[in-house]
């Protein structure tokens, strides 16, 4: 099994690079035969979410943006007591992909991932374990301890079985979108990315100001 983490105690990650953001947008995937393949981060989304056996992310710090979905993307979620997190893709004008929401939703449900996308907003604390973004929360000097504990029990499983329920799991919660609506997910999301809004929405993060969007 794997176990995910991020370096020192102050963050598991801040998320994806704002002055890159472009890159993860559909006009940058390479394309195979005039199919679109994925862009290398959602390759790294899909490496952790795939990987055959069971995956611990241990988030010891504060966890936004692409990072968090990389922590969804994980089997099981163990978190220290003092970190925040927040999806702020509507802050800086970027519309998430269809899988990607779809994760949110199997976590936390419809109602808490509408409220985490529209708003932007950060959560701390108790709010993160009762939305289920973790299964447990504990404070920082018991984290790795607990999740070393938790990866022990997992282990001593037959790695056949452990393998096989996860691929079960795994295709049981595909979302199922029809061709028309994948296109029309596609196309909303590759018009965020064109748009000014996201320009701007970048700007504004960088020079640490709000924003001044136009719906364009």
């Amino acid at each position: 099994m794997v176990i995910l983490t991020g370096a020192g105690d102050k963050a598991f990650s801040a998320g994806y690079d704002i002055n890159a953001i472009a890159t993860v947008g559909p006009e940058h995937k390479a394309s195979v035969d005039n199919e679109p393949q994925q862009t290398p981060f959602e390759r790294g989304l899909a490496a952790v979410k795939n990987f055959p056996y069971p995956t611990i992310a241990m988030l010891n710090g504060h966890c936004f943006g692409g990072a968090l979905h990389m922590a969804l993307c994980c089997d099981m979620r163990i978190a220290a007591d003092h970190i925040a997190v927040a999806m702020p893709p509507a802050k800086l004008g970027v519309v998430y992909g269809a899988e990607g929401l779809a994760q949110f939703i199997q976590v936390l449900g419809s109602a808490k991932a509408r409220e985490m996308f529209f708003t932007g907003r950060t959560y701390k604390g108790q709010q993160i374990a009762e939305m289920g973004l973790t299964g447990q929360l504990v404070p920082a000097e018991d984290l790795e301890r607990t999740v070393l504990m938790m990866a022990e029990e997992i282990a001593i499983n037959a790695p056949l079985a452990l393998r096989g329920i996860k691929r079960i799991m795994n295709v049981v919660e595909q979302p199922a979108l029809s061709e028309v609506q994948e296109r029309e997910a596609h196309d909303l999301v590759a018009e965020s990315f064109r748009s000014c809004d996201l320009k701007e929405g970048q700007a504004a993060f960088l020079e640490k100001r709000k924003p001044v969007y136009t719906g364009k």
